[in-house]
């Protein structure tokens, strides 16, 4: 079958499927490669062919993630700086193993909001999701100048002023907002992804659906003390692909040390019944940019001039003057 359309392929290895086991559930019967335990399961290339409400996935022309050319970001002197809110309070919610990412998933209180910079409405937190690679410098799903990062943070949040929750705002214009931080692997490392990468941590979501509630965390701390950011429109980078995202990648990364990198590496995306399978690589392809227009609030005609300023820090609610 190596000359056969992709179509054809997709079709045989759904028949072959379909003799295994029973039927998945349409909504969660996706991955990242297209072959867990012997058994097909769509990746990227098929996710807008298998399930009519993710279509896009093939056929949208605002898709996620993409690679930024710093030579056509549009240097814009307008955009305010971004603003967090947590009420003053210190965040919690469960660390977990999805077999698919690390995700945080805050708890209802307190209600965290992002505003400013592009986003005319203010947004609520709703998950953070980490994306890593099997190999240092690879891993993260936007690329900067065709350069990746070992890893991504991504904070997804959904417009609370014109929706009631994630998935409708996912289907409405300025539905959504997706700031992305990428992280290297250096000596030091982030204060707040400590916190979630420690030992004590890490070791309780070895396998898919495990979970662990955290609290006492300072959000503020992910965030680098001066940076800049680029915002374009795009989609969510996972099934349905829905195109009403606006993404905020931070342009200053952060750290996180080896061993917790390999730490990362060590948790599986399958139950502890089944072979381990690295939870790493968990990266949608790069897709076309087209003619979508990047702005960012640096200049980059001057990339060697630090980012000094308020409108080159995160403005928190109830924090220090000095952050």
């Amino acid at each position: 079958m190596r000359g056969a359309p992709r179509a054809l392929v997709l079709w045989a290895a759904l028949g072959a499927a379909a003799h295994i086991g029973p039927a998945p559930d349409p909504e969660d019967w996706w991955s990242y490669k297209d072959n867990l335990q012997g058994n097909f399961v769509p990746g990227p290339p098929f996710w807008g062919l298998v399930n009519a409400a993710w279509s896009l996935c093939a056929v949208g022309k605002r898709q996620s993630p993409v690679d930024v050319e710093l030579k056509r970001v549009l240097y814009d002197p307008f955009l305010p700086p971004l603003r967090l809110s947590t009420g003053g309070e210190k965040l919690q919610g469960t660390l977990y193993n999805t077999g698919r990412h690390v995700s945080f998933l805050p708890a209802p209180r307190p209600v965290v909001n992002v505003s400013g910079g592009p986003l005319l409405y203010s947004h609520r937190l709703s998950e953070l999701r980490l994306l890593f690679g099997a190999r240092d410098g690879a891993g993260s799903e936007h690329q900067i100048n065709h350069q990746g990062f070992s890893a991504e943070v991504q904070l997804i949040h959904f417009n609370q002023e014109l929706y009631g929750n994630l998935s409708a705002a996912s289907r409405g214009p300025n539905g959504l907002a997706i700031l992305s931080l990428f992280v290297n692997v250096a000596g030091s490392s982030n204060p707040f992804l400590s916190r979630l990468l420690n030992r004590d941590t890490i070791t309780r979501i070895s396998y898919k659906n495990d979970a662990y509630f955290l609290q006492d965390l300072s959000l503020e701390l992910l965030f680098p003390e001066s940076f800049g950011f680029i915002t374009y429109q795009g989609s969510l980078s996972t099934p349905p692909c829905s195109e009403t995202v606006t993404w905020i990648l931070i342009d200053r990364p952060l750290n996180i040390t080896s061993l917790q990198m390999h730490s990362l590496r060590l948790l599986s995306q399958n139950p502890p019944s089944q072979i381990f399978q690295s939870l790493s690589g968990n990266a949608r392809p790069l897709q076309p940019l087209a003619h979508r227009a990047l702005r960012g609030n640096r200049d980059p005609r001057h990339p060697e001039r630090r980012c000094r300023g308020p409108n080159y820090r995160l403005h928190v609610d109830g924090a220090p003057q000095g952050r």
